[in-house]
């Protein structure tokens, strides 16, 4: 077995189970899951329409560069949400099969292990798959801590310069989980900066990208590219997903886009991995691309129930709105483990403590003394959960 598999961790959701395993939920309230980032808004019926008019193509085997239809409307979405010349179908974008598997697949086919010691720098806290796949691939993560006191930005400083000569890879969430934050222009730069100083790759994982409010579109980092004079994308590669865009997480289904050279690479890597998009989910995934008003709608849900959670959580917790997704990241009144269970034992309501999302690093924990709660549920059903969590809070735990 790969003797690298050993140095996984478990996933946080893992340990949630194992602390929730220690109490009894309280049986007067129904249970309400608010710790995973799991959409529930319904499915948009033109997309299940366009799946189900399309199962014929199940009998035929599916290219790894997906068709040319759907690269199409992928570069077509592109240039209308961030105003950038139209990308080049054929040699900057690739569909997926969800970020997911993407951002950990990106990492086995970048990372040159010929090279002593390849490091991946990952933010702290994160999404664990960042880690896996560098652990995998035969790296050491390195983090860095995303802070409340530096507004959540990357403070590349915190790494030594021997870190980021060793760098191969770098992975940035933005906007970003578990906080909202999205990078602003000076911090792509400085970013862009530091990678041609040290030739290392960023992958930026923007799968919360569509779910902002008002006006407030956040930068992606190939627009940031553009804005910058950087329009061949030179080592930039962005992650990008429907399951969070348009409430369809089971059909997995997502592109990446950016350096061509790189993305030639990667598509080699893929042939072989044999994970091709479903020809029936392509044909679904052109019709999600092409269609606004179900996004829209999508973001006045989250929008609501933001506004009504945060009226609800304001007289007793420190909240604000994030920058955009569908999190809020709060300090709990007590240790975030702690407060966890109490509110499953008491409550029966599921958030995710948010030292389960960090590492050590720097002699702190980043993500201690927060948790992390997952507007995702149906509108009344999240405020009902909110209001669990004031009881909790004002009784004074």
């Amino acid at each position: 077995m790969n003797p690298d598999l050993s140095r996984l961790q478990p996933y946080p959701f893992q340990k949630l189970a194992a602390l929730f395993r220690e109490v009894a939920p309280n049986p007067d309230y129904r249970p309400i899951s608010l710790h995973i980032g799991e959409p529930k808004h319904a499915t948009p019926q033109f997309i299940k329409d366009a799946l189900a008019a399309n199962l014929g193509g199940l009998a035929n085997y599916p290219t790894t560069a997906g068709s040319d239809g759907l690269r199409a409307s992928i570069a077509g979405w592109l240039q209308r949400r961030y105003g950038l010349p139209a990308p080049d179908a054929k040699t900057q974008i690739l569909p997926v099969n969800g970020s997911r598997e993407a951002l950990f697949a990106f990492a086995q086919a970048v990372i040159d292990r010929t090279r002593p010691d390849p490091a991946v720098v990952c933010p702290n806290p994160f999404y664990q798959i960042y880690e896996g796949a560098a652990l995998l691939a035969g790296a050491t993560p390195h983090f860095l801590n995303t802070l409340p006191e530096d507004d959540y930005a990357l403070n590349l400083d915190q790494l030594p310069q021997n870190v980021w000569q060793r760098a191969q890879l770098i992975y940035v969430c933005s906007p970003g989980n578990p906080n909202g934050h999205v990078m602003p222009l000076a911090e792509w730069k400085a970013l862009f900066e530091l990678g041609d100083c040290h030739n290392f790759i960023i992958a930026s994982d923007e799968c919360y990208s569509e779910i902002y409010f008002g006006e407030n579109k956040p930068l992606g980092a190939l627009q940031a590219a553009q804005q910058l004079g950087r329009s061949d994308y030179k080592n930039l590669v962005v992650f990008s997903s429907l399951s969070k865009r348009s409430n369809v997480p089971g059909m997995r289904s997502g592109f990446v886009a950016g350096d061509a050279k790189i993305l030639e690479r990667f598509a080699l890597y893929r042939t072989y991995h044999g994970c091709a998009m479903n020809p029936a989910v392509q044909a679904a995934s052109i019709a999600a691309w092409n269609d606004e008003a179900h996004v829209a709608e999508n973001r006045r849900l989250y929008a609501e129930k933001f506004a009504r959670v945060t009226g609800i959580l304001e007289p007793v917790l420190p909240v604000a709105l994030p920058d955009a997704g569908f999190y809020l990241w709060l300090r709990a009144p007590v240790a975030d483990a702690a407060f966890a269970q109490q509110l499953y034992r008491d409550y029966n309501v599921s958030v995710l403590p948010g030292s389960f999302l960090a590492r050590e690093a720097r002699g702190t924990n980043p993500g201690a003394g927060f948790i992390r709660i997952a507007l995702v549920a149906e509108p009344d059903e999240t405020v009902e959960g909110a209001q669990r969590i004031r009881k909790l809070v004002a009784s004074g735990l």
